[in-house]
């Protein structure tokens, strides 16, 4: 019982180092930059089951869901997934936004929604200005991928113990 607890623990902690940061953190910098950055946002509407990006399409700014319900979804291998919800303060694409400009999944409203986008160009400009944004987002982008291989890993362990127990209890009335 104890090893279960402590892999509980250890789980939980890993967790936790990768826990998503406040956008306000995140985004924090000097007036000026701050400024620009507010300058060039602007805020896009969207009714259910809209498409907000595509997914290989170019990418014209970091998004940031302001409020509604989005869906992320990913077409790997010629098969479809879906890659999980985005919810109002979240940052999305940010692999497109500091990647090579493609974005890496399709995003599309499930309910009525807004979402702040922060241009491309604009978000260049402040990169220039101020380095530090640029590598506060680049964390943010590896805390989200170590969440979802963390993820993955759970959700594999969990399918792996329910298939085991089917197996011991097919042996067990064998």
């Amino acid at each position: 019982m104890e090893d279960g607890t402590v892999q509980g623990e250890a789980k939980s902690e890993r967790m936790e180092a990768v826990a998503p940061h406040p956008l306000a953190e995140l985004l924090e910098c000097p007036p000026e930059t701050g400024k620009l950055l507010n300058g060039a946002a602007h805020c896009i509407e969207f009714d259910a089951g809209e498409v907000v990006f595509r997914q290989h399409g170019v990418c014209k700014g970091l998004y940031v869901v302001v409020g509604g319900l989005f869906l992320r979804k990913a077409e790997r291998l010629k098969t479809r997934l879906t890659l999980g919800p985005a919810r109002a303060g979240d940052l999305v694409e940010l692999a497109a936004a500091l990647g090579d400009g493609h974005h890496t999944y399709t995003l599309s409203a499930q309910t009525p929604g807004s979402t702040l986008m922060l241009p491309i160009e604009s978000l260049s400009q402040v990169f220039e200005s101020y380095p530090p944004l640029r590598m506060r987002l680049l964390e943010e982008l590896a805390r989200e991928v170590s969440r979802a291989y963390l993820s993955c890993c759970l959700n594999r362990t969990v399918h792996v113990r329910r298939r085991g127990n089917g197996d011991e209890q097919a042996s067990a009335g064998a």
